[in-house]
């Protein structure tokens, strides 16, 4: 035991002091953090839709009321209505819409009757400076007013100029809705602030009811905390596996491993490089959790979290890391360069990343046949099961305990097969071997 760890210990100590290793532990956040950067350069709080828009209106009363609806801010508050109610996260945002001057400087022409939009059309390919159109539209004649009781009421035509921005379009076409349904409203007597209170509901905060006891529903976390647990136990998995592969090919092909093994069996030097690349692993498991866990403090969202659900990733992570684990390193002792080891991994790579294909049927859907079969078939129980927890109906405790003991079973039986073939392609070379090869390698260890 004292050679494993020291074996482990060794592991540890010659990835964690690389810089390769602080590199790739930064990438992702210093990958995220840039993205949020360019975002918000990107993102233009002093941006204004502004342009002309030349409007064929046969009632004579629509480019009138687009003048009134651009002048009241209407198109402001109900941008930020909104938002508020479609859900309580984005009621800040919708403050934010309402601080803002963002109403379209837009300079609304109403052509004569007898114009031809055929000819107007030209304007929309001038410049600004040149008289050029941001947009023309062409009202239809019963826009406002149905021809009929039975008939549905028109619309409009709306041409736009080739580079126009896709906020400006949205801007025109609100412009143009809310004009029209106004008048709509007028022309039958109707109160449109009457009508709006009666059909509108305001956005309350659904309450999720659980056994222990009862918190605010958060729809996107809902959604994005069960893929943020796979996440974490994906990254940590693939790149500890992906290290374990690596560093036994190139002992082998650099014959370091016959030194080793003169000094320990096969056996311990195995279990200790999987004790070894495990710690690594943990190391940046641990790293990202915190931060995660830390960003949702940051949003007084920390209670939404079980702190058993952590409790339950490293336990799975553990069992998770031995399999996978276990079956790089026999496919890195197997094999004499990073290239041959590539069409044995990818079994093992499709197997892994199924649960992140099935992460919306599962978290949606927590007590599926689907999921409660997934979360009991090794070697993805592990992931199906995480995602389950992460949902908004967790698994019964006995369903997580018994996918718990069917993956240590599983544990062992890829630790006692890895461990046949580790010992007899560690000081083998030449041709790689097939699935067939590892078979018999297996059944004669």
């Amino acid at each position: 035991m004292k050679k494993v760890f020291w074996i482990a210990l060794r592991e540890f100590i010659a990835t964690v002091a690389t810089k390769a290793f602080v590199i790739g532990l930064l990438f992702l956040p210093v990958i995220v953090g840039v993205t949020l950067f360019a975002i918000n350069l990107m993102n233009d709080d002093d941006y204004r839709a502004v342009g002309k828009i030349a409007i064929l209106d046969p009632t004579g009363r629509v480019t009138a009321e687009a003048r009134q609806v651009l002048s009241s801010n209407a198109m402001e508050a109900r941008l930020a209505s909104q938002l508020r109610e479609t859900d309580s996260l984005l009621a800040a945002s919708a403050d934010l819409v309402e601080s803002l001057d963002i109403g379209p400087e837009f300079t609304l022409m109403q052509l004569s009757a007898d114009a031809s939009i055929d000819d107007e059309k030209q304007y929309l390919l001038l410049p600004p400076e040149a008289g050029g159109l941001l947009a023309l539209v062409e009202i239809h004649a019963d826009a406002i007013e149905a021809e009929s009781t039975e008939s549905d009421f028109g619309s409009y035509d709306l041409y736009v100029a080739p580079n126009i921005d896709d906020r400006e379009s949205d801007a025109v076409e609100f412009m143009l809705e809310d004009a029209i349904v106004n008048l709509r409203f007028e022309t039958y007597g109707l109160e449109r602030e009457t009508i709006d209170r009666l059909t509108r509901i305001s956005g309350e905060q659904s309450i999720t009811v659980t056994e222990t006891e009862e918190r605010e529903t958060f729809g996107a976390l809902n959604v994005m905390l069960p893929a943020a647990f796979m996440f974490l136990l994906l990254i940590g998995i693939m790149g500890g596996g992906q290290g374990l592969m690596t560093s036994t090919i190139e002992e082998k092909s650099s014959r370091v491993v016959e030194v080793l093994l003169s000094a320990v069996s096969p056996l311990e030097l195995m279990a200790g490089k999987l004790f070894g690349f495990m710690s690594v692993a943990l190391v940046g498991m641990i790293i990202y959790l915190a931060a995660g866990l830390f960003a949702l403090t940051s949003f007084s969202l920390f209670g939404l979290i079980d702190p058993m659900l952590i409790v339950y990733l490293f336990i799975f992570f553990v069992i998770a890391f031995f399999t996978v684990g276990s079956v790089m390193m026999a496919i890195g002792a197997a094999v004499n360069e990073l290239r041959e080891a590539q069409s044995l991994m990818m079994p093992v790579t499709i197997l892994i990343m199924m649960p992140w294909f099935l992460w919306l049927p599962i978290s949606r859907d927590p007590n599926s046949a689907l999921s409660v079969s997934v979360s009991f078939i090794p070697p993805i129980n592990t992931f199906g099961m995480l995602l389950r927890l992460s949902s908004t109906e967790p698994p019964p405790t006995w369903q997580v305990w018994l996918s718990i003991g069917i993956g240590l079973l599983f544990v062992y039986v890829s630790i006692w097969c890895a461990a046949r073939i580790f010992r007899i392609g560690l000081l083998l070379t030449g041709k790689p071997p097939n699935f067939k090869t590892l078979i018999r390698w297996i059944r004669a260890g």
